[in-house]
C-alpha cells in the first residue's frame, strides 16, 4: 500500500514539474518567436510570463476537451492551425501582446521549428 501511495506522489510531482518545464519552455520560445516573427509582438517581462500561462492553459483545455495535440506539428495541419488559433486568442487576454492572423501562422511555424529543435515539448 505504501508503494502505491509513493507512486501516486511521484506522478503528481512529475506532472507539476512537467507543467513548470512546459511553462518555462513556452516563455523562452515566445521570446524568440516575438523577436523573429513579423506581426507577432509581446512587450514586457510580465506580458511574456502571462502569455506563457495563458497559452499553457489554452493548450491544456484544447487537449482535454478535444483530444487534439495542439503542437504545431503534433497532428499535422490540424495541430498547426490550432496552435495559430491559440496564439491569436491569447492576444485578447494578454496586455502588450499583438498578433495578426499572418503573424499567428508564422509564429506557429516558428514555434513548431523551435519545438522540434529544443528539448522537451512546449505546446
Amino acid at each position: 500500500m505504501a508503494h502505491k501511495e509513493h507512486n501516486e506522489q511521484q506522478v503528481h510531482k512529475s506532472s507539476i514539474s512537467g507543467w513548470i518545464g512546459r511553462f518555462v519552455m513556452i516563455a523562452v520560445i515566445l521570446a524568440i518567436t516575438s523577436f523573429l516573427t513579423p506581426g507577432f509582438s509581446i512587450n514586457g517581462l510580465w506580458s511574456f510570463l502571462l502569455a506563457a500561462i495563458v497559452i499553457t492553459v489554452l493548450d491544456y483545455l484544447v487537449e482535454s476537451f478535444m483530444g487534439v495535440d495542439a503542437s504545431p506539428f503534433g497532428k499535422g495541419i490540424k495541430g498547426f492551425v490550432i496552435a495559430a488559433i491559440i496564439l491569436y486568442i491569447a492576444q485578447f487576454i494578454v496586455p502588450n501582446m499583438r498578433v495578426s492572423i499572418i503573424g499567428s501562422l508564422l509564429a506557429a511555424l516558428v514555434i513548431g521549428i523551435l519545438d522540434a529543435v529544443l528539448p522537451g515539448r512546449a505546446m
